[in-house]
């Protein structure tokens, strides 16, 4: 789960990260309220869970209360790379001398951790990276030692922060790798890290994405959510306790296994060049032992989808077999009308493994005028992009 700055500053505070918190809101009469209360000269600044709100106008100076909820209007609404502004951070403006770049991040890779530091921050690290690599300090972490303060002084030490602040960033380095640690993340970055006129470190930015596997440890996280932000139907899936995930296409996609849903989301995409581009989607993976329900809200689901206009259902019998995956098609379709839900968009069913020829004659037998059956993966993707197409 990726946080909003506001939470992600929030979480630094609890730490012992030095920040800004600020106050959110979600009007522009409130802006104002919050820079009254604030005093001074503020920065009204886009809440979204994406790069480049200050490139896309999204961050703005406010001189006094009356400017703060011009801007905050002027803001709120905004689309910024597909993410609407519904809610803005409203801080003091902090006289800058310096900015600096730090985060930390699952080395995947390597199966390890992975401290990045610069002191070019301020602008896309990737921009760093690509141009100027060298200025982009990358540390290995040991999982089993993490960050004390010798690490973190050899991390300041390789990314050359200017010795008058070094003890200041190695301090928060450690608390940083502390909110990397205790809150489960994946990613802990601060963009930028500045240098005020008097010397003081701050985060004056933050990004954090928690993983969701350790949400388990953390009750509180389920508060951090924000279900106005997240896709409806990933919400309803979620609840389902279906493992989907949306995406911007025409195929719906049900599978058994995450690698067999990965491959035919590819198949999927390279026969749909044929078809003007028609695209999976989503990601559905139900799983080795799917019932006739499980079916059911995997496909109730996936029609409820608009940009859906045909369905792929791809399974390889192992431990159920494929007979009993057909049976619960079936099922599947009853299911769907009790709840009101009949389908009405054309699935394409390829079924290998265990049983395949049981299960494939179940589904010819039941003569259902939308299920049409494919015996190759390659043959089932073609047809279903181009049903796709016949759809749109």
């Amino acid at each position: 789960m990726d946080l909003y700055e506001y939470q992600a500053k929030e979480m630094f505070a609890d730490h012992g990260v030095a920040t800004q918190v600020g106050v959110v809101v979600t009007s522009p009469k409130a802006a104002r309220d919050a820079a009254e209360q604030i005093g001074g000269t503020v920065v009204v600044k886009a809440q979204v869970k994406t790069g480049g709100r200050g490139k896309a106008g999204g961050v703005k100076l406010a001189s006094d209360p009356a400017d703060a909820e011009a801007k905050a209007e002027g803001i709120l609404g905004l689309d910024i790379k597909g993410h609407i502004v519904n809610k803005v951070l409203v801080v003091p403006a902090s006289d800058i001398a310096e900015e600096y770049y730090v985060s930390y991040l699952v080395d995947r890779a390597n199966r390890s951790f992975l401290a990045m530091a610069s002191v070019e921050g301020g602008v896309d690290i990737e921009e760093v990276a690509a141009t100027n690599p060298e200025a982009l300090a990358k540390v290995a972490i040991d999982p089993l030692t993490g960050v004390d303060r010798a690490k973190a002084e050899e991390i300041v030490a390789q990314a050359n922060f200017p010795a008058e602040i070094a003890d200041d960033v190695a301090a928060m380095l450690v608390d940083l790798w502390d909110v990397f640690v205790g809150e489960d993340a994946t990613l802990v970055e601060v963009n930028p890290l500045v240098q005020t006129p008097t010397g003081e470190v701050l985060a004056l930015d933050g990004k954090v994405t928690l993983d969701g596997n350790a949400d388990f440890r953390h009750p509180a996280h389920a508060e951090l959510a924000d279900e106005q932000a997240e896709d409806p139907l990933e919400l309803r899936a979620a609840a389902k306790g279906l493992n989907y995930v949306k995406l911007s296409g025409e195929v719906g996609i049900i599978g058994n296994g995450a690698g067999l849903v990965m491959s035919t989301l590819d198949v999927v995409a390279y026969a749909g060049e044929e078809f003007g581009g028609v695209k999976p989607a989503n990601f559905l993976d139900i799983g080795g032992g799917a019932s006739a329900e499980v079916m059911a809200d995997g496909l109730e689901i996936i029609l409820g989808d608009p940009e859906v206009k045909a369905v792929f259902v791809n399974v390889f019998g192992g431990i159920t077999a494929c007979d009993a995956v057909a049976a619960g098609i079936i099922q599947a379709f009853a299911i769907l009308a009790d709840r009101g839900e009949t389908p009405d968009k054309p699935l394409v069913v390829r079924l290998d493994g265990n049983n395949a020829d049981v299960g494939r004659k179940i589904l010819v037998e039941a003569e259902h005028d939308l299920i049409e059956m494919v015996e190759t993966m390659d043959d089932a993707a073609r047809r279903v992009a181009e049903l796709a197409a016949q759809g749109a």
